[in-house]
């Protein structure tokens, strides 16, 4: 028999972890529901200006001068270099379009002692936007279908039911915070999502991997001792990956700067509930659903009798 030394019984408390879970899944619904979500100019459309600094100027600088000016909701970047700034401006009338870069240019010039250039001046429409926007659920829902049947030919429809339903749970979940919160949801928020769909899957993975060794090793271990010393043994690996991870992300959060301030608190919150979900949402959901030794045997080999 297989033994496991010290293994911890994360399945015995899995009904509290489970209604906490799906509770967490209806605020996060509701929020979005109710509240929605503080779209950025990528899905909503704006202004978007490039402008020449002759000398590198701060964007903490810029930021103030815009948010001072009445523009809160501007967005500033570099692109490129320090001298060559971006800025995006959410849409302000139609009337304005074609007076907004040049108000800007003037705005910044008159607070700067700096010479400043307008390169160039794009306006994106709520049309794009929309788009981006479809798009980008689109994107999610192909990579959950994928996900489901990659899960269902490798392991078992139980596992890959339970993988699902904690992708869902992680993103919902994140995009839930985002709506109580009224952050702005942009295109690097997007990214941060489906990311954490292949974080939160290769962590499952590795689990159900070592689900899979250890039914066939424990002869006479029931599922809920099987899962357990699956994901004990898996434990250091997890908690050593996961914390590197949150600390890049936290060191990004704080110093990365705002244009991925919010990339970063995505990730963050989906890296958190991505290591918890595939403990007590993936793999007892699975358990829950009655996976057993025999659903994950090899299947036996059918001799067939050549003889006449």
């Amino acid at each position: 028999m297989f033994y496991v030394k010290n293994t911890i019984d994360f399945m015995r408390p899995r009904w509290i972890f489970m209604t906490m879970s799906a509770i967490l899944v209806i605020i996060s619904a509701v929020a979005i529901g109710v509240r929605g979500l503080n779209f950025g100019i990528d899905f909503t459309g704006g202004t978007v200006i490039e402008v020449h600094y002759d000398k590198p100027v701060p964007l903490s600088k810029i930021r103030a001068t815009l948010h001072k000016a009445g523009y809160a909701d501007a967005q500033v970047s570099n692109i490129g270099t320090a001298e060559d700034v971006m800025i995006r401006v959410a849409p302000r009338g139609q009337k304005n379009l074609s007076k907004i870069g040049d108000h800007i240019v003037q705005l910044l010039s008159t607070n700067s002692n700096i010479k400043i250039t307008l390169r160039k001046v794009d306006f994106v429409g709520p049309t794009v936007g929309k788009e981006l926007s479809q798009d980008g659920a689109l994107a999610l829902l192909y990579t959950v279908i994928a996900i489901l049947i990659y899960v269902t030919m490798r392991f078992e429809w139980r596992f890959a039911l339970g993988a699902v339903i904690a992708l869902v749970h992680d993103i919902l979940i994140t995009v839930g915070v985002f709506a109580i919160t009224h952050l702005e949801f942009n295109m690097t928020v997007l990214a941060a999502l489906l990311a954490l769909l292949g974080y939160s899957l290769n962590d499952t993975i590795v689990v159900f991997d070592r689900v899979r060794e250890n039914f066939r090793k424990m002869r006479k271990g029931t599922p809920a001792e099987i899962i357990n010393a699956a994901v004990t043994q898996t434990l250091s690996r997890t908690i050593i990956t996961s914390f590197t991870v949150v600390l890049v992300l936290l060191a990004m959060f704080f110093f990365g700067g705002p244009v991925i301030h919010n990339f970063s608190l995505a990730m963050l919150i989906g890296v958190t509930f991505g290591t918890y979900s595939s403990v007590y949402v993936a793999s007892a959901l699975a358990l829950t659903l009655g996976v057993s030794k025999a659903d994950l045997m090899p299947a036996k080999k059918t001799e067939i009798d050549d003889r006449p």
